[in-house]
């Protein structure tokens, strides 16, 4: 005789089926009610997927964070937040996959903060800053799925510095810091700090221009050529360590400043606009961004940060991060720039 199932494995094998089924009937139901707003998101962000499986739970990831911010925008209309959300190129990737692949800060154990020998001016400081307005900043970068953030982030302080010296705004190759600086502790597209890259800037006497080389978003070979060499520097400086004053007197009297923040929170990747404020941020920082400005908006103390995640995150590629909340997210414990 053929062997017989156990009621409880029946029963589990029912309970499996069922909620398979009623499952089913629930991604139907939603799926005729948002395929019109799938396809346009997929056309404007220029999805392609190869199979239709792989569809189908991108899909499910994209309803669950489209349902995440229409929920959030809501409390925000209720006076719950004092920033909105918004759907963007990243609606189809997991927490997960998005710490995996656009963060990447890591910072080193055997980290030095060396004291700063910086002498501050003394003047008065604006009520509000922003550096674009000086032609201190470039154009804002995406860096694709590779972790390399910090070279974003390092590029833009020296790309201000050099400004501010030479009076000459260059596009400098956050690529050349992705190949070349893993002799100080990078590891390319896996991670790495700013520090790193200006410790190579520094002993290579140079970084290359943006153009001359450009960047691939895959680490690769390092092919720095001097005669491309389009800035350097002499070294970087730590800000006191959670000293939001002294990042305030810093790029007031500097230029932009390299910081490292906590983005792992679900909502900082689909933040659109206003003060980001989230008391669930921690100091482990996961990645890294430049500090532009600061200001104040309806009541809200902010610093105004450059991301690399393309002109489609944020607003056009920016954050306004809550400013005078304790190092929130720990935005003044790894402040550095470079001394050029």
């Amino acid at each position: 005789d053929a062997p017989t199932e156990k009621p409880d494995s029946i029963l589990k094998m029912f309970r499996s089926l069922l909620f398979t089924i009623l499952c089913g009937f629930a991604a139907a139901d939603t799926s005729s009610k948002m395929d019109q707003h799938w396809e346009l998101w997929k056309q404007t962000h220029n999805k392609v997927y190869f199979h239709q499986i792989e569809e189908l739970g991108r899909r499910q990831i994209w309803e669950e964070n489209l349902e995440m911010i229409n929920v959030h925008n809501l409390e925000a209309s209720l006076g719950l937040h004092t920033y909105e959300l918004a759907m963007n190129h990243l609606g189809d990737l997991t927490t997960e996959e998005i710490a995996g692949s656009l963060t990447g800060t890591v910072v080193p154990s055997d980290l030095d903060r060396n004291p700063s020998n910086f002498i501050w001016v003394n003047t008065s400081l604006p009520d509000s800053l922003d550096w674009r307005d000086a032609g201190l900043v470039t154009e804002v970068k995406i860096q694709g799925s590779c972790a390399s953030c910090w070279a974003f982030s390092a590029a833009g302080a020296l790309e201000g510095q050099f400004k501010k010296t030479s009076g000459t705004l260059r596009s400098l190759s956050a690529q050349n810091l992705l190949d070349c600086s893993t002799k100080y502790g990078s590891s390319g597209c896996k991670g790495g700090f700013m520090t790193q890259a200006f410790q190579y800037v520094t002993e290579n006497h140079g970084v290359d221009s943006d153009s001359s080389y450009p960047y691939t978003g895959k680490y690769g070979h390092c092919h720095y050529e001097p005669q491309y060499r389009a800035a350097n520097c002499s070294g970087f400086v730590f800000l006191q360590d959670g000293d939001e004053d002294a990042l305030k007197v810093a790029l007031a009297n500097v230029g932009p400043i390299s910081v490292a923040i906590d983005a792992s929170s679900r909502k900082f990747a689909f933040y659109h606009h206003g003060v980001y404020q989230d008391d669930s941020c921690s100091h482990n920082v996961t990645h890294a961004v430049l500090a532009v400005g600061y200001g104040t908006e309806r009541g809200q103390d902010y610093w105004l940060l450059k991301n690399s995640w393309g002109v489609n995150y944020g607003d056009e590629g920016y954050v306004k991060m809550v400013r005078n909340r304790w190092s929130q997210c720990g935005i003044a414990d790894y402040a550095c720039f470079p001394i050029i």
